[in-house]
């Protein structure tokens, strides 16, 4: 009699599942990588929408947090290449403000 395998964990499922439902784009990547690059914070502050060329579009809730964050972008940059070294090159990140993100 075969013995039946324990039950998997639906977190490496909804994992494995994601992953290959997610577009194999540089977008895609910065997205995914953002909130372990630049922490808790300043991901509810700010997120990357766009990108063209290498070059990642990131809309913050204010002109407050964009020109911080440009201020630290070479930082972040380095971060985010680091986790996503996989994929196309991010050549640099962009920063604006966002009516929309302020909510």
């Amino acid at each position: 009699m075969r013995r039946r395998r324990g039950p998997r964990p639906v977190a490496e499922t909804l994992q494995a599942v994601l992953q290959d439902a997610e577009p194999a784009t540089l977008l895609a990547a910065v997205q995914r990588a953002w909130s372990d690059a630049v922490g808790e914070a300043i991901a509810a502050e700010a997120s990357p929408v766009s990108e063209r060329e290498g070059v990642v579009t990131v809309s913050c809730r204010s002109a407050t947090w964009a020109q911080e964050l440009e201020l630290l972008g070479d930082q972040i940059t380095a971060r985010l290449r680091s986790e996503i070294a996989d994929q196309p090159p991010l050549e640099a990140l962009r920063f604006n403000a966002s009516p929309e993100r302020r909510k």
